[in-house]
């Protein structure tokens, strides 16, 4: 039997439970708007996202090795595996307490800070890589909401225009349809880019115990993840599901079938070109997009203030907490 450390262990338990809280945070993305315009019932919408972000897991891993060896300089952070540890306890504490209020802020975005805060306490500043952190983290955190929003917008036009026509009964009939695939999409697009957040966080760890001999995300990683992540899902998170579904504005069909396929094609888009990117921004952004096309006083801004507050406020909050329980840690186990 190999001799595994009890510390990498504890990380690899850690990070699993990660992604199922993960999964339990953000299954709002894939399963708000179809559970709130009635398309499905919550009990088959979760089971629906359940299966499909097991399915997006297992697409691609250009994230995971964002995630793992392009924001931080692996080489400089030989001998400290402890900070793996710190970055996923500050990640699900910061999961927890926006779980809590109800926010539907970024998984994503607080592993990605946890990770950073670590990194800076033990190594400093120079031990992260500033041009993939810019243009593949913090560039997309004001990109892809903007792009959601935008896509949301032109698209709910698009259908608009080419639904003028239509009769209500007929059209809410048709969307009610499209809506079961567009929330389909968004599924697997969620489980593509948020598994192999914590797919990239493992493999780095194995780096670092020097269990393997360079950055290759291993078939069970990949399989523990999207295993966590689709249990996390099948959990569901319903006081975010409330938020997005309902305190947004209030959507019928058509315009939940827009929202999801116009955040679906900007996250599989950014998971192509490994870019750790909030499926709760951009799906957040994309309904209110979709509910500005109506009519600007149809979204509740106050809301979408207080949830853009909390995007903007997670990497550095998780940052200080992971930094901070690095220090805890370092502390502990010397």
């Amino acid at each position: 039997m190999p001799d595994i450390p009890i510390l990498l262990i504890l990380i690899v338990v850690i990070a699993v439970i990660f992604d199922y809280t993960n999964g339990a945070h953000d299954s709002a993305n894939a399963i708000a708007t179809v559970v709130s315009t009635k398309v499905l019932s919550p009990k088959v919408a979760v089971l629906m996202a359940a299966l499909l972000n097991l399915i997006g897991a297992f697409i691609g891993t250009e994230v995971a090795s964002t995630i793992g060896k392009g924001i931080v300089n692996a080489d400089l952070l030989a001998g400290s595996q402890i900070l793996i540890l710190a970055a996923l306890l500050g990640a699900i504490l910061w999961n927890l307490i926006t779980w809590f209020f109800g926010l539907p802020s970024s998984s994503s975005h607080a592993l990605i800070g946890g990770l950073v805060g670590a990194v800076i306490v033990y190594q400093g500043w120079d031990s992260l890589n500033y041009s993939t952190l810019i243009n593949k983290v913090l560039l997309p955190v004001f990109v892809s909401p903007l792009s959601g929003f935008i896509g949301g917008y032109l698209l709910m036009l698009l259908v608009a225009w080419l639904t003028v026509n239509f009769k209500p009964r007929i059209m809410n009939r048709f969307f009610r349809r499209l809506q079961i695939f567009s929330a389909a999409l968004m599924a697997i697009s969620h489980g593509n880019n948020d598994a192999q957040k914590t797919m990239g966080i493992i493999t780095l760890a194995l780096v670092l115990f020097g269990r393997i001999p360079s950055f290759e995300v291993p078939v069970w990683v990949k399989i523990a993840c999207a295993t966590a992540m689709t249990l996390g899902t099948a959990t569901g998170g319903w006081k975010i599901i409330k938020t997005m579904g309902h305190k947004i504005f209030r959507m019928e069909p058509v315009h939940g079938f827009a929202a999801e396929t116009s955040a679906s094609l900007v996250i599989m888009g950014a998971s192509a070109l490994g870019a750790p990117i909030s499926t709760t921004h951009v799906i957040s952004a994309s309904i209110m997009g979709v509910g500005s096309s109506k009519r600007l006083s149809a979204v509740k801004w106050k809301v979408a203030g207080n949830m853009v507050f909390a995007w903007v406020l997670t990497i550095p909050a998780s940052a200080i907490v992971g930094g901070l329980l690095f220090y805890l840690l370092d502390f502990l186990l010397a």
